[in-house]
C-alpha cells in the first residue's frame, strides 16, 4: 500500500511540479532563453502568499489566482524594458544566462533585505489540515488542495495555448520564429506576452510552493530553478505537454524515493537530468527540435 500512497500522492504533487516548471519551458520555447531567475520568481510568489495571509488572512488558494495578472504585467513590462536588448547579442542564449543569473542574484539579495534571511511559514490554520482518505489511505489535505489548484490552472493555460488566436501565434513562434515573422506574426509582442505568462505561472506556483515545501526563504531560488530545469529537460524543452507528463512523473518518482529511499530523494532532479542527457537527449517528447 505504500506504493499506492506514493503514486497517488505523486500524481497530485506532480500537477504542482508541472505548473511550477511550465513558465520556464514556454519562455524557452518561444525565445530560447533559460530564465535562471525562474526559481527566484517562485520564491517571490511564496513570499506574496505569506504577506497576503499575514495582512489579509487570504487563503493561498485565492492568492494563487490573485498573483496571475500581476505576474503577467510585471513579466510583460520587464521583457519590453530589458529582453529585446539581447537580440543585438551575437550569442543570445549565453547572454541570457549571464543576464538572468545576475537578476537571480539581485532578487535573492533584495529578498533577504526585504523579508530577512530566515524561512517564513504559513500557520496551520491557513489551509484545512484534516487528512483525506482515498482508496483506504490517508493523504495530507495539502496534496489534494495543491493538486486541485494546479490542475485548473494548467487546463486554462492549455486552452489559452491551443484554443485561442494568441495561443496559435505563440505555438507558431515556438515551432519556428523566423517563419512566424515571415507570415506577419509580431514575434516581439508574442515573446513579451509569453514571458509575462511564464512569470505569472511561476508566481502562482510559488504561492503553492510555500505549502508544498512548508516554507519559503530568499536563498531557495537556485535549487528551485534546478528542479524546474530537470523537469523540462525530461519532458523536452519547448514542449508544454511534455512538461505536464514530466512533472507528474517527477512527482511520482520523488514520492517513491521518499518512501523507499528517503536519504536519496534529493538526488531525483539530478538523476533525471543526467539520465535524460545520456539516454534520450531530446527528452520524452522531443524530435531533436523544438516543438509546439
Amino acid at each position: 500500500m505504500l506504493a499506492l500512497f506514493a503514486i497517488i500522492g505523486g500524481v497530485l504533487l506532480g500537477l504542482f511540479y508541472a505548473l511550477f516548471a511550465m513558465g520556464l519551458n514556454i519562455v524557452f520555447g518561444v525565445q530560447r532563453i533559460i530564465n535562471l531567475a525562474h526559481g527566484d520568481v517562485v520564491m517571490l510568489g511564496g513570499f506574496a502568499a505569506w504577506d497576503l495571509y499575514s495582512a489579509l488572512h487570504m487563503s493561498p488558494v485565492l492568492a494563487a489566482v490573485i498573483v496571475l495578472p500581476f505576474g503577467v504585467a510585471v513579466g510583460y513590462g520587464f521583457h519590453r524594458l530589458v529582453v529585446p536588448r539581447l537580440a543585438r547579442a551575437r550569442d543570445i542564449e549565453t547572454m541570457s544566462l549571464v543576464l538572468f543569473f545576475g537578476i537571480s542574484q539581485v532578487i535573492e539579495a533584495l529578498g533577504a533585505i526585504g523579508f530577512g534571511p530566515n524561512e517564513r511559514t504559513l500557520p496551520i490554520a491557513a489551509l484545512p489540515s484534516h487528512p483525506i482518505r482515498f482508496l483506504g489511505e490517508s493523504y495530507p489535505a495539502y496534496l489534494w488542495i495543491v493538486g486541485a489548484v494546479s490542475l485548473p490552472l494548467l487546463v486554462l493555460f492549455l486552452l489559452y495555448l491551443y484554443r485561442t488566436p494568441l495561443g496559435l501565434e505563440t505555438r507558431a513562434v515556438m515551432a519556428d520564429a523566423r517563419e512566424a515573422l515571415a507570415v506577419g506574426i509580431d514575434t516581439r509582442r508574442i515573446s513579451a506576452i509569453t514571458f509575462g505568462v511564464g512569470i505569472a505561472l511561476a508566481a502562482a506556483a510559488g504561492v503553492l510552493a510555500i505549502v508544498v515545501f512548508s516554507g519559503v526563504d530568499p536563498s531557495e531560488g537556485a535549487s528551485l530553478t534546478i528542479t524546474a530545469f530537470a523537469i523540462i529537460v525530461f519532458g523536452s524543452l519547448g514542449n508544454p505537454i511534455g512538461t505536464i507528463v514530466a512533472g507528474i512523473a517527477f512527482g511520482v518518482l520523488s514520492q517513491l524515493a521518499q518512501v523507499y529511499l528517503p536519504e536519496w530523494s534529493n538526488l531525483v532532479p539530478y538523476v533525471l537530468v543526467l539520465g535524460t542527457m545520456l539516454l534520450r537527449p531530446e527528452g520524452l517528447f522531443g524530435r531533436r527540435a523544438r516543438v509546439a
